[in-house]
């Protein structure tokens, strides 16, 4: 009964496919059967192909297909393989047969050149100096804005450091917030940090006071800046160009060091044209009476032979000046474009400005060329 049933069904579905056959050549007509065209498919049990259109048969017949690639029978070998894993228990879990499992180290000692090896002990580090036990007087007095560290030193050693009223002569005294500290008996204290850059104008001195002088850098910042800034380095009096002024002593005395040697360059303007064998000499290195020197890169700018470019490391006293004078060339005005990472860009000449995060935090990393 089951069979005749399925036959029906079977000749009822290849029916509707002869029909939809037909219906593709001569149109579809309203109330004739939706159906498929019988065509050639694949067996289920065998794997061929036939042109039968009961299906039947076939997927009762059918048991699982054959794996991908398999051979004969490979099938209910598939279905007897044990699965993976059978032993779910971990890794740690396991007891050590002799077999070294994977993840599993030896001991040190079993190992070739580690016999009687013992477990290290960091060294005992001295605890940090914590905040009530005050500062060193030479990095307060650097702070304050007066000077470098190695410089209030000296200024210590001098006698001319007194704390609470008693002159100090001994380097590493530390003070603390109530301590009322003394410079020429004058009263410091310390300040919070102070940055500036500015485009430095001719005859004005890079001084904190000269009584010979007209004019010095530290009026152009006085009563406009609170802090107590000097110059960082010196720019000789006709120099023009990038000035850095701060009262951080440590990032002065850092600047300033012989073993500072950081790329400048000047904008030179000579009283003639530049010979190119003499910027080839400059380039090799010439020897003046303080020792060698060399340019690390020298151009003509605008095509103009009297205005020359040049980039040095050297922080010696007029020491661009002194490489032309060698040649015998005068230098009729001298501009420094670069310092320290930092330039005179949007600042005419007398104007200065703060630094920014960003150029701070580079001056302290000393993260420029």
């Amino acid at each position: 009964m089951r069979n005749n049933t399925t036959n029906k069904r079977a000749g009822a579905r290849g029916t509707g496919r002869t029909g939809a056959a037909d219906r593709r050549g001569s149109g579809f007509a309203k109330g004739t059967g939706a159906g498929r065209p019988a065509s050639r498919r694949y067996s289920a049990g065998e794997g061929s192909v036939k042109g039968s259109t009961d299906e039947s048969s076939a997927k009762r017949n059918f048991r699982g297909s054959k794996p991908f690639g398999k051979g004969e029978g490979a099938g209910r070998a598939f279905r007897e393989e044990k699965s993976f894993g059978k032993d779910s228990r971990s890794f740690a879990e396991k007891e050590y047969t002799g077999k070294r499992a994977y993840g599993m180290v030896k001991n040190l000692e079993d190992r070739k050149g580690y016999k009687n090896v013992q477990a290290y002990t960091p060294a005992q580090r001295a605890p940090k100096a914590k905040a009530d036990e005050g500062v060193r007087l030479n990095k307060y007095i650097a702070n304050s804005g007066i000077c470098s560290r190695r410089e209030a030193d000296d200024f210590i050693t001098a006698g001319l450091v007194s704390v609470n009223g008693v002159t100090i002569t001994e380097l590493g005294t530390r003070v603390y917030p109530n301590d009322e500290v003394r410079f020429n008996n004058e009263r410091i204290k310390g300040e919070s940090k102070v940055y500036i850059v500015m485009n430095k104008p001719k005859d004005f001195v890079t001084t904190m006071s000269d009584p010979h002088a007209e004019r010095t850098v530290m009026q152009l910042v006085e009563g406009k800046c609170s802090a107590r800034v000097y110059p960082v380095g010196r720019l000789d009096k006709a120099t023009t160009g990038v000035l850095l002024l701060t009262n951080d002593g440590e990032l002065a005395d850092k600047l300033t060091h012989p073993s500072f040697e950081k790329k400048k360059i000047y904008h030179v303007f000579l009283d003639k044209n530049f010979k190119g064998t003499d910027m080839k000499s400059l380039l090799d290195g010439v020897k003046l009476e303080d020792g060698f020197i060399q340019a690390d890169a020298l151009s003509y700018i605008d095509e103009d032979k009297t205005q020359v470019g040049v980039e040095i490391h050297s922080g010696r006293n007029r020491i661009v000046r002194r490489m032309f004078e060698h040649f015998g060339y005068k230098v009729k005005k001298l501009d420094r474009v670069y310092f320290a990472g930092l330039t005179k860009k949007n600042l005419r000449r007398g104007q200065w400005r703060f630094l920014t995060e960003q150029e701070i935090a580079m001056l302290k990393m000393g993260s420029f060329e």
